[in-house]
């Protein structure tokens, strides 16, 4: 285990600046990233298990991903809550989302609720809870290095993708949606959070690996359409 003495680290540097040593090698094009591979990793955003969730994403930061399909799964989702008020293991009440692939009256939803469901609240606890319309999509997460599924209910970001991908069929940049990454990003919190989407080109040497996992993926199985029935869309094993 080499120690270097703070003398000694400042003669280091000096000599990576000026290139001017005297028994020291001097580096001009030597990278030295901030934080190692492992601090790297401990601070990356993280998605959660097998899905991505705009909400998710910790402020300040982006996540790159690769799309891997060109049509998203379109739904409309509200959450219901046990009639009996039964706790998880979290001490939280349980709850379950419905999904529909219409946009869902008040009486279809109550059709839907048997007798140990009942619909959620609103965030303030004095009404029922929303119904908000969701896209999901397979995407090869680049940090994670995994197939996931983005869900997102967030409006802003769909209408991104929404222009987004319609600026792509219009201009000669890329071939399709599916040829360049993607990063979403996330700035502020509560009522002021704002998300932010782009294209860039496909990151370095990724290729093969973005295809080698959805080729997995669907060997494994994947049907995103399984969202729907609150089936595992990564396995028809439940």
């Amino acid at each position: 285990m080499r120690v270097f003495s703070l003398y000694s680290i400042d003669i280091y540097l000096s000599c990576y600046y000026n290139s001017k040593c005297t028994g020291l090698t001097a580096h001009r094009n030597l990278h030295m990233p901030f934080l190692s591979t492992q601090g790297s990793a401990a601070v990356a955003s993280k998605a959660t298990g097998g899905y991505l969730n705009p909400g998710s994403v910790p402020t300040g930061t982006t996540v790159r991903f690769a799309l891997l399909q060109s049509t998203p799964l379109e739904y409309w989702e509200v959450w219901l809550q046990d009639a009996d008020g039964k706790l998880n293991d979290k001490g939280k009440v349980i709850k379950k989302p419905l999904r529909f692939t219409f946009q869902p009256t008040p009486e279809d939803i109550q059709a839907e609720f048997g007798t140990q469901w009942v619909r959620g609240l609103n965030f303030n606890g004095d009404g029922p809870g929303p119904v908000l319309f969701n896209v999901a999509v397979a995407i090869y997460n680049h940090e994670s290095g995994s197939v996931q599924i983005l869900a997102s209910d967030k409006s802003s970001v769909n209408r991104a993708f929404d222009s987004e991908t319609q600026v792509i069929d219009k201009e000669d940049d890329y071939e399709n949606i599916l040829e360049p990454d993607w990063i979403l990003g996330k700035q502020g919190t509560g009522l002021s959070t704002e998300y932010s989407l782009r294209t860039v080109p496909r990151k370095k040497g990724t290729e093969k690996k973005v295809q080698e996992a959805w080729e997995k993926a669907e060997a494994d199985g994947f049907d995103i359409s399984r969202l729907l029935t609150n089936g595992n869309p990564f396995s028809e094993d439940k």
